[in-house]
């Protein structure tokens, strides 16, 4: 028996064919906790880090697509409850890999980044939720609208890359409900076209180094 947060039991069991097998009460022990990272500012290593996202398009197919340019600092605190995050991303970095496609999101019809060159992320909670699992909570600032945002987030540990340099990383989710960064497109939906889904899909694969390394 496996789960996740907890050491894995086995227990062997013998089964009689007509009879009924009793079942014992199963104990899980809390696994050992994964190395923390060190008190600091920690830097988000770009180059080791992806920012994406997926939309339902037309109501049927996705698509996937992510963000080339940002940066960001994780405060990592004594207590890591008291740990803070703040990235900042280039709205015009966008890519799905389409360029007309890309070129009409950045338009004044979506992200407008003329106006709106960034979106910024800031958390103000970080709340355990066993074993490795964490919810960083913060306000997202996008397209001149701020949300309250909640990142469920998974964290993999501290590792050394291969330059001898100290790693910690982590995976994210959220999901963004369009409208309320008034993303809503209404001359599309007017015309009976919903051609980006309510709700976009955002997966994060983080590693950041102490801001002390280069």
């Amino acid at each position: 028996m496996t789960f996740e947060g907890f050491r894995p039991v086995r227990r062997t069991l013998v089964c009689t064919a007509g009879a009924r097998t009793p079942l014992e009460t199963v104990a899980m022990e809390p696994a050992p906790a994964a190395a923390t990272p060190a008190p600091g500012p920690w830097r988000i290593d770009a180059d080791h880090t992806a920012v994406r996202f997926i939309a339902r398009h037309i109501g049927l197919a996705e698509v996937h697509g992510r963000f080339n340019r940002f940066e960001g600092t994780l405060w990592v605190a004594e207590r890591l409850e008291d740990s803070r995050l703040d990235v900042v991303i280039e709205t015009a970095s966008i890519d799905t890999g389409v360029r007309q496609r890309d070129d009409h999101l950045r338009s004044a019809e979506f992200l407008n980044v003329a106006q709106y060159p960034y979106m910024q992320f800031t958390s103000d909670r970080f709340v355990h939720r066993g074993g490795p699992r964490w919810s960083v909570q913060g306000v997202l600032n996008l397209h001149g609208v701020s949300r309250n945002v909640s990142l469920d987030t998974r964290y993999l540990g501290i590792g050394t890359g291969i330059m001898g340099e100290t790693r910690t990383a982590c995976s994210a989710t959220t999901e963004l409900h369009r409208e309320d960064f008034t993303l809503n497109w209404k001359s599309m939906i007017q015309r009976g076209i919903a051609m980006i889904g309510a709700t976009i899909r955002i997966e994060l694969d983080i590693q950041a180094v102490p801001q002390t390394q280069n």
